[in-house]
């Protein structure tokens, strides 16, 4: 069973959940970024995953963090959307993504759970209307002109993993896709008010978000799941982040766009039943438990 995880990008939105749901379930964690963690008590080290070596000395266990090299990889570092050049995000995700998937390889780490995104499914849907609503995994990755650079890494991340499994069969990669990210802690519910009057505002992901508590616990279940080769989850919240009924912002937004015959009011259009049934995944955190209306 595994239980010594690297857990990459660590000190960051999803990556400090995930570390403490590891912990909170009996994992032996170590804690990966460029930046310290923020709780000195979880063991970490700083690594730049762009250098190769560095990236292989922390997955065969040289560093010492653990009692021997780790079981699995937890891959949540990344370059994010307009924080950098496209070219500057995309060099660096697909390098990072590259030096771990390899170093896992070569020192016989069977599983990879990693962070792929939401906007391969064709967002900005501004730009590129949805096939159907809800939307789940089986159109082909794609992505429109916003945040090409990023969203392109991504896309070539899900390739990378089925080809890694061609040549490590024994390999199991689980990508998943998650929505707009949101962290209580933070704040970032106090948006979701504005957003009610205009619900243009959030066409372009099919008004999806997630809880950063909602992907640790998906990054635990892809540890645990009963899952062979590279296969793909959307991870959203159960809800939309609306108070307007579904059939009223596909009308309105996308009136020539099919919503799939009894999807509730206010469902996910970002179709998590995959998700669902191959991890066991069940969002537990809703925005209108944060604020009120």
């Amino acid at each position: 069973m595994v239980k010594r995880v690297v857990v990459t990008g660590a000190s960051g939105k999803v990556g400090r959940p995930t570390v403490y749901e590891l912990l909170e379930h009996g994992y032996d964690v170590l804690a990966v970024d460029r930046i310290p963690f923020p709780d000195p008590k979880v063991p970490s080290t700083i690594v730049d995953l762009d250098d190769f070596g560095a990236t292989w000395d922390l997955m065969n266990g040289v560093l010492r963090r653990m009692e021997s090299g780790p079981d699995a990889v937890i891959h949540m570092a990344a370059g994010l959307p307009g924080k950098q050049t496209n070219a500057y995000t995309f060099h660096t995700n697909m390098l990072a993504k590259y030096n771990v998937f390899e170093a896992c390889a070569r020192v016989g780490i069977k599983r990879v759970v990693w962070a792929s995104s939401e906007t391969i499914l064709g967002q900005p849907f501004e730009q590129g209307t949805p096939p159907y609503a809800p939307l789940d995994e089986i159109p082909l990755a794609r992505s429109e002109v916003f945040f090409s650079g990023y969203a392109l890494s991504k896309i070539l991340g899900e390739v990378m993993a089925r080809q890694y499994v061609q040549w490590y069969p024994d390999m199991t990669f689980v990508g998943l896709r998650i929505g707009n990210v949101r962290d209580a802690e933070a704040g970032d519910y106090e948006e979701h008010r504005q957003w009610q009057a205009d619900p243009m505002i959030r066409r372009w992901n099919l008004w999806g978000y997630v809880d950063n508590r909602d992907v640790a616990q998906a990054c635990r279940l892809g540890l645990e799941a009963d899952v062979i080769g590279a296969e793909v989850f959307i991870i959203a919240a159960a809800e939309t982040v609306m108070t307007t009924p579904n059939s009223e912002l596909m009308k309105a937004a996308y009136p020539d766009v099919e919503l799939k015959e009894g999807t509730g009011d206010f469902e996910t259009l970002l179709c998590i039943d995959k998700a669902r049934s191959v991890l066991g995944y069940e969002p537990k955190h809703k925005w209108r438990d944060h604020i009120e209306m």
